[in-house]
């Protein structure tokens, strides 16, 4: 067998579970207004803040100001993604215009363009963390935090050995210009809600 081979096993292994668990957890009384994703084979559960959603809201307002309502973006479903037991629900994914569903009916990471995050209370460390580094992995070229708790955003760019070698720090109420990178659009952070209540 070779390494490739292999590869392959762990990743059909590791789709397995990820659906076994997904199955499990539709199951599962969850309550609406509840996020769930699994990240390293942990499942998290976190409730949307009403700061958290406008946020989400006004990115993909822009998103598609910018590409028309056509655009294959997406908030919260499922992407499967390298490393282990990655099925993360980015708050804001915008795909290529050519993508498509896999067999199973699922996106591709490989067809991901640029992602968003909005920090939750809880689970910061997953955006700043394993999440950046299965983005950075996947080779997707764009990935941007928008904290609420420091009232800024992160822009990571060219992802290299499963991390992002150039961080750009933007504070809330300046634009973030990512017209030199696949975005290609400005998002306007002037009325983006602060949370102020402690990070957990």
């Amino acid at each position: 067998m070779t390494v490739l081979d292999d590869r392959i096993a762990m990743a059909d292994e590791n789709t397995q579970r990820l659906d076994d668990w997904f199955e499990r957890l539709e199951r599962m009384p969850v309550p609406e207004g509840i996020r769930v994703e699994i990240v390293g084979g942990t499942v998290y559960m976190t409730p949307q803040r009403d700061t958290h959603w406008e946020i989400i809201r006004r990115i993909v307002r822009a998103v598609e100001d910018r590409f028309g309502m056509d655009v294959r973006v997406f908030s919260d479903v499922r992407i499967d993604f390298p490393g282990h037991e990655n099925g993360l629900c980015p708050d804001v994914a915008v795909l290529r215009s050519s993508a498509e569903k896999d067999g199973e009916g699922r996106w591709r990471y490989q067809d991901v363009e640029f992602v968003f995050e909005v920090i939750s209370e809880g689970t910061a460390t997953n955006d700043y963390g394993p999440k950046k580094a299965a983005y950075a992995t996947a080779e997707v070229p764009l990935y941007v935090i928008a904290d609420p708790y420091q009232g800024r955003c992160y822009v990571y760019t060219d992802p290299k050995n499963g991390d992002y070698v150039t961080r750009t720090k933007v504070d809330f109420g300046d634009d973030i210009d990512l017209t030199g990178t696949v975005a290609d659009l400005t998002v306007s952070t002037a009325a983006f809600p602060r949370d102020r209540s402690p990070l957990a």
